[in-house]
């Protein structure tokens, strides 16, 4: 899974560069009954929830389309906390 893991986020980080949007973190983990495949965004300056929204449909693409497990899952595009 980590391997598919890294190339996820390696193929999300190609597709949002044009809207300079760094992908932070992808993570695949088992809370409860429920499997969750969570993406951090982060942007210079930081990423407003428009943003989050737009990065959203493109990231749900690519996501379906790399096939990371049989299993379902629930997704999360969140920001990158700032402190």
């Amino acid at each position: 899974m980590e391997k598919k893991l890294e190339e996820l986020k390696l193929e999300l980080q190609k597709v949002l560069e044009k809207e300079e949007i760094i992908v932070d973190d992808v993570t695949y983990e088992k809370k409860g009954k429920y499997n969750f495949l969570t993406i951090t965004l982060d942007k210079i300056g930081g990423i407003d929830l428009e943003t989050i929204v737009d990065a959203t449909k493109i990231v749900d693409k690519v996501v379906d389309k790399a096939n990371i497990t049989d299993d379902s899952f629930i997704m999360d595009v969140i920001s990158k906390e700032r402190g």
